[in-house]
Formats: structure tokens, sequence, C-alpha cells
């Protein structure tokens, strides 16, 4: 019977050891190559509504040369937030041609959100003081890869 329990126990602390290893599971999004300033970086394409809101939800962290892309369905003013993202964000915001208009900080856990303040088609999530070490700015131009520029599935 002692050695059923401890089966058990060993069997539990496994499975939660798992789910905790789970904050980092690999994200089912695909992924484009995109050069931003001076560096490439692979962008998870946010596509649909669901993903859109999900984010960087529910991760401990983002790889340097890691981002996530939103190819938004109608280019207006657009307010992202950091609803249970672990760590702060540049969010660089361009218009349809893919010129930056604003870039934008969220701290972690941000739930007021923050406003590209002019309208925008995409939203591009780095680390945090990412867009300052690049040097980006607004009026600067990004070549938006062919494979996010579809429109999101609604």
């Amino acid at each position: 019977m002692k050695r059923h329990a401890w089966r058990i126990f060993t069997s539990l602390l496994f499975a939660v050891a798992l789910i905790g290893c789970d904050r980092q599971a690999a994200s089912s999004l695909p992924v484009t190559r995109m050069r931003i300033g001076a560096e490439s970086f692979n962008l998870e394409i946010a596509t649909s509504y669901h993903d859109q809101t999900v984010g960087l939800m529910h991760r401990d962290h983002l790889d340097a040369d890691h981002g996530m892309i939103f190819p938004l369905p109608d280019e207006t003013v657009q307010t992202f937030w950091n609803h249970d993202v672990h760590f702060p964000l540049d969010v660089v915001f361009l218009n349809a041609g893919g010129d930056i208009v604003s870039i934008v900080r969220l701290e972690a856990y941000n739930e007021r959100g923050v406003s590209s303040e002019v309208p925008a088609k995409y939203a591009i999530e780095l680390n945090a003081g990412t867009a300052a070490r690049l040097k980006l700015k607004p009026g600067d131009h990004l070549d938006v890869p062919k494979d996010a520029l579809a429109p999101p599935a609604k």
C-alpha cells in the first residue's frame, strides 16, 4: 500500500512540474522572420481574434530575437494592454505602408493599456528597450513580411 501511495505522489509531483514548465511551451502560431533596424527577429504572427487577444500572456520571458506581430483588421487607433504578461514590452505601431507611426512601452501586467494615438494597421511587440537599442523612431520604414500582410481571420 505504501509503495502504491508513493507512486501516486511521485506521479502527481511530476505532473505539477510539467504544468509549471508549460509556461514556456512552444507556440502553435506561424513564425516569420523580419528585419527591424539592424537586426532580424522571429515574430509569431497573431492573426485570429483569439490569438490577438491572448498575445504573449502566460509566458515567463521573450527571447531577445523574438516578438509578435499583429496584422490588425482596420487601420485605426489601436489600444494594447499587457494583461497577464510577465515582462515589459515595446509596442511598435506601423501604418499600412510599413512606416512606424508610434512606439509605446507597456509595463508588465499593465491592465490600463496604451494607445497608438494615431491610426495603425500593424503592431509589433518586442522586449522593452529593444526599440531604443535599435534607435527606432516614428517615420522609419519597416518591410512587413508577406506572410504577415494578410488581414486577421474573423
